[in-house]
């Protein structure tokens, strides 16, 4: 079924125009696929910047007839032109070759050209990591921060206590409602990727800062129309990714220890759980990966770790 609104005609033929495409489109990865938010909003991104490379106006009218793998190709070559890196190349190619199947079955492509396009090789390398001990220190700093009772130095706090205890994304740390705390079991239920929940647990320092934050902190910043979310702005709304990304770098710098987004404490608390004796299927758990693949790639075994457990293990060691 071809889309209703379109911004002109070519040949006798209704043209659709980009925002259209967009909204249909991602109706299909929210309602359809379950993508989540976060996903589904990297994806719109990525295919806006390939619809752009085939408007034929400033009407937004889009020319699908010119997507070919020609032009697939030279979009992708454009972006690594730009600078783009090898997981974000890699990740618009998969939105690309989504794209073109759903348009197939809307039937505004004749042939899904984007079947035979190849990714780009990801990029492996292990992100970094704070040590122990520097994570101990960026904990302290947020702490003492938090000393002078500022309803937002409160919640950095234990914005930060919450990343590094339970490894969670960012994208899951706002959407986590107050409901969802069960701080007399110390868990917390986390909706992950595609829908999926799942209950992580967390440590004692996290439960002091959040209550911290959910005594003292959290009552200064609600008001009549904010949210359940656990986590609030400075004006009472949900906290938003960006703000937090901010945050997160503000801190590190603050604290004297090596820059680090939340997806870096996501992957220091993945590390230190495997360098404590933790076992691969129980981080792959925490962590909400529906691979242990995946999780294999994110964490890394210290070389301390391994000749241990080789050396407990194998009966010629």
């Amino acid at each position: 079924m071809r889309l209703a609104l379109t911004a002109g005609t070519r040949d006798g033929e209704r043209v659709p125009d980009s925002a259209t495409l967009l909204d249909a489109f991602g109706r299909h990865l929210a309602l359809q696929r379950g993508l989540s938010e976060h996903t589904v909003r990297g994806y719109l991104s990525d295919v806006r910047s390939l619809l752009d490379t085939l408007r034929e106006g400033d009407d937004g009218a889009v020319d699908l007839a010119r997507l070919d793998l020609t032009a697939l190709r030279a979009w992708l070559a454009g972006q690594a032109r730009e600078g783009r890196s090898r997981s974000t190349l890699a990740r618009r190619s998969a939105a690309a070759r989504t794209f073109c199947s759903w348009a197939v079955r809307q039937g505004h492509l004749a042939e899904d050209v984007g079947v035979r396009l190849q990714s780009p090789r990801a990029d492996k390398r292990v992100p970094q990591v704070l040590a122990v001990d520097e994570a101990t220190v960026l904990l302290d700093l947020a702490a003492q921060v938090a000393d002078d009772g500022d309803p937002l130095h409160l919640r950095d706090w234990a914005v930060l206590e919450m990343l590094y205890a339970t490894g969670v994304r960012v994208a899951e740390l706002v959407g986590i409602d107050t409901a969802a705390v069960d701080r007399r079991e110390r868990t917390v239920r986390v909706l992950g990727k595609g829908g999926t929940e799942r209950v992580v647990p967390f440590g004692v320092p996290a439960d002091r800062a959040l209550g911290e934050w959910l005594e003292r902190g959290r009552p200064q910043l609600v008001g009549p129309t904010s949210p359940p979310a656990l986590f609030l702005g400075a004006r009472g709304g949900r906290l938003g990714v960006r703000a937090v990304r901010e945050r997160v770098h503000d801190l590190t710098a603050l604290a004297g220890v090596r820059d680090m987004a939340p997806h870096g404490l996501r992957h220091s608390a993945a590390t230190h759980l495997l360098a404590g004796g933790s076992d691969l299927r129980t981080v792959q758990e925490v962590l909400g990966h529906a691979s242990l693949a995946t999780t294999q790639r994110y964490t890394h075994v210290t070389p301390e770790r391994l000749r241990a457990a080789y050396t407990q293990a194998h009966p010629r060691a």
